[in-house]
């Protein structure tokens, strides 16, 4: 087994990337406290192709040296906005035609292993705050929830992996033969 160098990784420019199909997924961030999480949040949404990401009330924007440490660079290449509410930033989202998903434990919650996104749907994932999760006004606003399986006994993620985990999930089952090829070409 070789260790695959940079180089030979063959990953587009910054340019390319903008010009490559997206997981039709818009990240938003609800009123999420640490700048590090909202680069960690950059970082995934780079690697998985996210359209864009959505920095609601408090959450930290760009630039900024916090969240660049996490991001390294991924805050420009993944187009995003900020909304001074949550909730207007739904609206908006709603009225572009998003299923508007919240990442949290609620009554009725889909267990995201058992989720299926819909052909040619777009999706808009809510995360939440570090303390207090997705806030009610804006789980109010979603048409679901999804919410991560777990075994443990501290019934919780840290946001930023909470968003790797679902995003990984969507990239799966929207990309999967993407992925695949890419694998497969790795191992030629």
């Amino acid at each position: 087994m070789r260790k695959i160098p940079n180089e030979e990784l063959g990953r587009p420019t910054a340019e390319e990337f903008a010009a490559r199909e997206k997981l039709p997924v818009t990240v938003v961030l609800d009123n999420v406290r640490s700048a590090q999480n909202v680069g960690a949040f950059f970082r995934t949404s780079d690697a998985f192709a996210v359209e864009r990401m959505a920095l609601c009330g408090i959450t930290a924007t760009p630039p900024s040296r916090e969240i660049h440490k996490t991001a390294l660079g991924a805050e420009q290449t993944v187009p995003w906005e900020h909304f001074d509410s949550t909730c207007a930033c739904l609206d908006a989202l709603h009225a572009e035609g998003y299923t508007v998903l919240a990442v949290e434990q609620v009554e009725g919650s889909t267990m995201l292993d058992a989720f299926r996104p819909a052909e040619g749907a777009k999706y808009a994932l809510v995360f939440g705050n570090e303390v207090d999760g997705v806030s009610q006004e804006a789980v109010d606003r979603c048409d679901g929830a999804l919410e991560i399986p777990q075994a443990g006994t501290k019934h919780s993620l840290n946001v930023s992996v909470s968003g790797g985990v679902v995003l990984w999930s969507f990239f799966c089952q929207i990309y999967p033969k993407r992925y695949l090829c890419r694998v497969e070409n790795l191992k030629n």
